[in-house]
């Protein structure tokens, strides 16, 4: 577990996406499985409702209308 969290150590110092996913995305993770949802809406708030709820509209957008539209475009 030590090399994981040294590697994402690591990245983190160079990416500000990995320092964002190590320190909101699996510290959530974490506090959900030890405490409970209710513990990570206090301690987060509504954020992360919105966070779940722009990346599920953004993912399905892409998944179930653009792709479609696109494969379409080329059928037709």
């Amino acid at each position: 577990m030590n090399t994981v969290i040294g590697f994402l150590n690591h990245i983190a110092e160079k990416n500000k996406l990995m320092k964002l996913y190590k320190y909101y995305i699996i510290d959530s993770i974490i506090i959900t499985k030890k405490e409970g949802i209710k513990s990570l809406l206090k301690k987060r708030g509504w954020k992360v409702f919105v966070f779940v709820i722009a990346y599920y509209t953004v993912r399905d957008t892409i998944l179930y209308i653009l792709i479609p539209f696109i494969v379409a475009q080329g059928i037709f």
